[in-house]
């Protein structure tokens, strides 16, 4: 099914439920412009949606609404595209589901891990949590383990010129430092695919290496997303990618959360083990508070 079936289009809103409605996307297609090799992988990583207008109703009308936290991993062949799940989960909204709220939430999720797995063919997880309930969240990040670029190099902008907005992987320079660092930007933007609507986010990036390259440039090349027109896994994979293939690294680790925009945000995570994946990100059972942007 065409990804542009609703992505770019005008389209209504299923009265009832419809999982006819969901639309994928092969992740090749953006892997093959970087030079990724899907079948030998550089990275192992999830993607976690998290969707926050679910609802249903009960057998006797009464409305339900819920949080849902889906992940999936990195490895599937397809996405799902974002509008075409919107008007999914919406299609639930007039549908009844259970006799109590527990069984609604809990019947959607179940019906929608298996329509999403068809989909994308492979196991996703899917959690939907009440929210009407005060659930104690925490952070993806310590955010004081992480130096924020732009307050470093933002100060004095008096001798630096910006002006490269495409993706330019010759911006990022290796520089003296060895070690492990962990760096933190609210600069994150590129626009959709198809639509060309403006994604806001934040990126972590943490690696451990020789030759690191230097923090300024790292900042330069992010900022090169500013007018690039990818989907957010892309996103993440392809500065994974241009990291790990040009500098002497031995672990890293690039998770991307961005903000919220159709009642959903999509957090990409990338690395090359999986002590460095933030767990709390990848736990469908736990939600996580969010970025000020987010």
């Amino acid at each position: 099914m065409s990804i542009d079936k609703v992505l770019g289009q005008k389209t209504d809103y299923p009265e009832q439920y419809d999982p006819d409605i969901l639309v994928r996307e092969d992740r090749q297609n953006n892997r093959d412009t970087v030079g990724i090799n899907g079948n030998d992988l550089p990275f192992i990583g999830f993607d976690t949606w998290n969707a926050y207008e679910i609802s249903g109703l009960t057998i006797n009308g009464f409305p339900v609404a819920g949080i849902a936290k889906i992940v999936y991993p990195s490895d599937s062949k397809y996405i799902v595209e974002s509008k075409s799940i919107k008007l999914y989960f919406n299609s639930f909204n007039m549908d009844t589901f259970g006799h109590t709220p527990g069984e609604v939430l809990s019947n959607i999720a179940e019906t929608a891990a298996e329509d999403l797995s068809d989909l994308l063919e492979t196991d996703v997880s899917i959690v939907i949590h009440p929210a009407s309930v005060d659930i104690a969240t925490k952070p993806v990040f310590d955010d004081s383990m992480f130096e924020t670029l732009e307050d470093r190099y933002g100060r004095d902008l008096s001798n630096q010129v910006f002006n490269t907005y495409k993706e330019t992987p010759e911006l990022l320079v290796a520089g003296k430092g060895t070690g492990t660092v962990s760096y933190h930007s609210a600069l994150l933007k590129s626009n959709c695919k198809v639509t060309s609507q403006p994604d806001w986010g934040d990126i972590y990036i943490t690696m451990t290496g020789e030759g690191l390259p230097t923090p300024q440039s790292i900042l330069e090349y992010i900022i090169s997303f500013r007018d690039e027109c990818h989907f957010h896994e892309e996103i993440c994979e392809t500065i994974y990618y241009r990291l790990w293939t040009n500098f002497n690294l031995d672990e890293l680790c690039v998770t991307c959360l961005y903000a919220r925009r159709g009642g959903i945000d999509i957090n990409p995570t990338r690395a090359n083990d999986t002590h460095l994946l933030p767990a709390r990100l990848i736990n469908p059972l736990e939600l996580h508070t969010k970025t000020t942007k987010q």
